[in-house]
């Protein structure tokens, strides 16, 4: 499969951002497309597992292999946010 491609889907704009409190509360990071999501949830995430984390990811990663797509991220990157316990608007 070619990169762009697969960059293509992961930079492909979700059709909902989701805000999300990463730093602080109240201080809210838009995320809004499969690569932002992924990089948060490996760079800043709080917690470091998780059943809806690791769900999260391994969706992520179906996403760049055209398996899943990108609305499957979204509600699952949403879904490991709550597990969480971060403050989302989605």
């Amino acid at each position: 499969m070619p990169q762009d491609q697969s960059e293509a889907r992961m930079q492909a704009p979700w059709s909902k951002p989701v805000l999300i409190a990463l730093e602080e509360p109240g201080q809210y990071v838009t995320i809004d497309n499969t690569q932002a999501a992924s990089w948060a949830m490996i760079e800043d995430w709080p917690t470091e597992d998780g059943a809806a984390l690791d769900q999260a990811l391994l969706i992520c990663a179906d996403v760049i292999k055209g398996k899943r797509t990108g609305e499957d991220a979204r509600k699952a990157f949403i879904a490991a946010a709550v597990e969480a316990d971060l403050d989302i608007k989605a």
